[in-house]
């Protein structure tokens, strides 16, 4: 889908963490992962437990299309910053992760934004 049509691509990533590791991963990420992902640029919607099985968490992206998804991951996932600061920390806490995308309005991203807080503890967007 062209990005002309307004439309922007959401990537969910969902993890199934190891047991007991939601608390660990859930400070990870809002407390080191979330500020690297903003400070590279990434648009992150939403993220936190989730509601309905323990042991799992979500992560939600918006990029403008597929090609600019690869290029920011590509670039943050085998940055010096990643790779030498929190990654092991982080994957030693992933059992297994499943990434969908769909394209959504700009609307149905800013509803998703709203509705989800980000992390435990709220983290401001």
């Amino acid at each position: 889908m062209p990005t002309s049509a307004g439309k922007r691509l959401i990537e969910v990533r969902s993890y199934k963490l190891k047991p007991g590791a939601a608390a660990e991963f859930d400070r990870l990420i809002v407390g080191t992962a979330l500020p690297m992902l903003r400070t590279a640029g990434m648009d992150v919607v939403a993220c936190g437990a989730s509601a309905h099985e323990a042991d799992t968490y979500y992560l939600i992206r918006a990029y403008a299309d597929l090609a600019d998804l690869n290029a920011q991951q590509d670039a943050f996932y085998g940055s010096d910053a990643w790779r030498k600061g929190p990654r092991e920390a982080v994957l030693a806490c992933i059992d297994h992760f499943l990434n969908t995308v769909l394209w959504l309005s700009p609307e149905g991203v800013d509803d998703l934004r709203r509705s989800n807080p980000t992390g435990t503890a709220g983290a401001a967007r």
